[in-house]
Order: C-alpha cells, then sequence, then structure tokens
C-alpha cells in the first residue's frame, strides 16, 4: 500500500469516528458531523502525515498502527488550525482547497466548533491507538501537544499577528515550522526513536515552507492557490517576501531546503527520505517562480 491511500484510509476511519453515534447513544448533529467532513476530506496535499510516515518508514516503522495514528493525529491538527485561520476573526477568508472556507459553508458558530472537534478527536485517536505501545503513544502526546499550543505551538504562532511587534523568526517557527517539527519527532518517536535528532529537519522543511507560502501568496493568483492571495499585504502580516524581496525570498527558500537535505539523521531509509525532501523541494520552489515575479513587476509597470 502506497502512503498516500495508506494515509487516507486511516483518516478516513478516524474521521468517520468522530462523526458517528456510538451504538446506543443519542444521534448527533448531522451539520457539526459534516463539517467535520467538510473540512479533513476535501483535498489537501498531506504534506506533514506523509513526512511523519516517511520518517517512521526510515527508521523501520515497526508499529504501523502506531505511525498511523500519529499521522491522522497530526493532519487533524493542521485542518483544525486552517478552520479556525478562515474565520472572521482572523483572515475571513471565504476559500481553502479550492472550496468555500468551512465558515462560509456551514457558518461561523459550526467552524468554531469544528476546529475545536478536531483537535479533540486528534488526542483521541493518539489514546485509542495508545495500546499498541503505551510509553510511545504517551510521549506521542506531549510532542503534539507542545506544538499545538503555547508557548511554541501553531496557537502561539497565531497569537504573533495581534504582538505590536513581531520576531519574525519566532512567528515562522511557531505557526509553520511547529507541525514540521512534529512530523519528523512523531514519526520518529513511532517508530521508537529518540526524537531530538530529528527536530531540526522538520524545522527546516517548516521555514522553507512559510517562505514558499509567502512568495506564493505574493505571486500567484486564487485560481492558482486554491485559497485567497495577497493576503500577508491585506492584513499587514510579517513575510519573507517584504522583508528580503522576491529574488531574496526565493534564494533564501533554497538555501534552507539544502540544509534540510543535509540535516537527515543517519537512519536506515536515509537515501529515500533524502529523495522524498528533494521531490518536496521542487515542489514548493517552482523553477519560474522568479520568472513569474520579475514578468509581473514589469507588467504593473
Amino acid at each position: 500500500m502506497d502512503l498516500s491511500t495508506r494515509l487516507e484510509s486511516a483518516l478516513a476511519g478516524a474521521v468517520l469516528l468522530g462523526q458517528r453515534s456510538p451504538a446506543g447513544a443519542e444521534a448527533v448533529p448531522q451539520r457539526l458531523a459534516a463539517a467535520l467532513g467538510h473540512a479533513t476530506m476535501s483535498g489537501g496535499a498531506r504534506i506533514r502525515p506523509t513526512i511523519l510516515l516517511s520518517v517512521a518508514l526510515a527508521c523501520g516503522d515497526d508499529r504501523p498502527a502506531l505511525s498511523d495514528a500519529a499521522a491522522v493525529a497530526l493532519e487533524l491538527i493542521h485542518c483544525a488550525s486552517l478552520v479556525h485561520d478562515d474565520l472572521p476573526a482572523f483572515d475571513n477568508a471565504d476559500l481553502r482547497r479550492g472550496k468555500p472556507s468551512v465558515h462560509r459553508a456551514y457558518g461561523e458558530p459550526l467552524a468554531i466548533l469544528a476546529g475545536d472537534s478536531l483537535i479533540v478527536l486528534a488526542f483521541e485517536v493518539l489514546a485509542r491507538a495508545g495500546t499498541v505501545a503505551p510509553d510511545r503513544a504517551l510521549r506521542l502526546v506531549l510532542a503534539l501537544a507542545q506544538r499545538t499550543g503555547m508557548p511554541g505551538g501553531i496557537c502561539a504562532g497565531q497569537g504573533w499577528e495581534s504582538e505590536p511587534t513581531v520576531n519574525l523568526a519566532a512567528y515562522h517557527r511557531a505557526k509553520t515550522g511547529a507541525l514540521f517539527v512534529a512530523a519528523t519527532q512523531l514519526g520518529a518517536i513511532s517508530a521508537g526513536q529518540e526524537p531530538e535528532p530529528w527536530e531540526e529537519l522538520g524545522a527546516r522543511i517548516g521555514e522553507a515552507f512559510q517562505v514558499a507560502d509567502d512568495l506564493k501568496d505574493a505571486l500567484l493568483t486564487a485560481e492558482e492557490t486554491g485559497k485567497p492571495a495577497g493576503q500577508d499585504a491585506a492584513h499587514g502580516r510579517p513575510n519573507a517576501v517584504a522583508l528580503m524581496g522576491v529574488q531574496g525570498a526565493v534564494r533564501h527558500l533554497k538555501d534552507i531546503l539544502g540544509g534540510a537535505i543535509a540535516s537527515i539523521p543517519s537512519c536506515p531509509g536515509e537515501a529515500r527520505l533524502a529523495g522524498l525532501v528533494r521531490a518536496y523541494a521542487e515542489k514548493m520552489t517552482p523553477v519560474d517562480l522568479g520568472a513569474q515575479a520579475t514578468s509581473r513587476v514589469a507588467a504593473a509597470k
């Protein structure tokens, strides 16, 4: 079974767990159940859980049920963060993955409840899988919690946007990097390995992803990205393009990705994992991105 099939199957099972009532229990609110499916099963690259499973495989993947649960939990947290990010209180985005955002499709109250429910479901998935290897499961719960809340998780990243002065490195490290660090570290923990050597790889991939996202937000259209464009400038958010310029951000992105590949710890699947990172590097850094920037600037003059 390839990683995509493996992940989608595990994710679908977890979402059904959150949507269906246990035997003999009362009925569940159907619109909230539908909102959970809309938030999780309407596409997405699944980059973070794929990295997690790839690290687990590189380390031996001797407890695949546990690594599947970790990958699903990570994706549920990510999806929850997107639901909340799109709310009127934050980005007020109408689109996500080319479709109406959850609050546009189901209303703001159900979007808040859907995001909250996905966070809780993530930890339920890990708890249910804990019987496979309880010691590893507890470490997974702790690691995921640390990368989700305060002071160093994605909640902290969102919080930086309300500060009068923003530390760009800390902002990116928390808002985007946290779940990539979680991906590499949870993959290692799932396979019985120590997570610390994997932190640098996750941090570098996260930093690269954020810079790439800043570039796409500045250069591409909503049709090209599947979500509103120009949001950094519209909301006055700190970003790499504003700080370094387009060409500087592109150079910085390439430097980060080179360091990411070099940081992969020694493991049985090191070569395969390096190939995966290179593939993501190509996706994150379209070769014509710099050319697009030049041509659009010229056209605007």
